[in-house]
């Protein structure tokens, strides 16, 4: 590795390229602070482009074009995210308390397991109709139906894992303050790495 040696000025480039200048900021800063805004300025670009009235869509239909690719990726990209972060909500809060409680296991797990028996194009049917008749005449209720689509695809089988990775872990290691650490951690630190 380039980082570990020292280079002809004696100094590890690693630790030069982290030095601050004379106002306290350095290059990685500077690079990590234009990144996140670019990211911030994408999320709102495409959140905006998924609030457009459902009229324009009939005005400027999908089309072809390859500069409208990048455009589409990013739509995209924040169904997905959109959708993954629902399952993660989702799935801590359904597993846990499946885990945590048995009565309520008791009717979460068969419902789990119903629910993932349905294909993903069974919920499509309902699911587009209630979202567009929650945002009638935008495009956001297609946008939802698509996110619904896509955590329905995930949701079940995150939860599951996330069940039966707490079923199976000792008790007494998610109980005891510092079990197995040598100090003290909260329950959660100790109990999500093993999933």
């Amino acid at each position: 590795m380039v980082f570990f040696f020292e280079d002809s000025q004696g100094a590890r480039p690693l630790v030069r390229a982290s030095r601050a200048d004379r106002y306290g900021v350095s290059f990685a800063d500077l690079a990590a602070f234009l990144l996140l805004a670019g990211v911030a300025v994408l999320v709102f670009h495409g959140a905006s482009a998924m609030d457009q009235p459902l009229s324009q869509l009939r005005s400027a239909p999908v089309t072809l074009d390859l500069a409208q690719l990048p455009e589409y990726a990013l739509r995209s990209t924040l169904r997905m995210f959109a959708a993954l972060a629902a399952s993660l909500v989702f799935t801590f809060t359904v597993a846990t308390l499946a885990a945590k409680s048995r009565r309520a296991a008791l009717l979460i797990i068969p419902a789990l397991d119903i629910l993932q028996s349905v294909p993903v194009l069974g919920f499509l049917t309902f699911t587009v109709t209630l979202f567009m008749g929650l945002f009638p005449g935008n495009q956001l209720g297609a946008e939802a139906a698509a996110i619904f689509a896509i955590f329905t695809s995930q949701a079940w089988n995150m939860a599951f894992s996330v069940y039966q990775s707490l079923t199976t872990l000792p008790t007494r290691r998610c109980s005891a303050p510092g079990a197995g650490n040598g100090g003290v951690r909260s329950p959660c630190r100790r109990c999500f790495p093993t999933m």
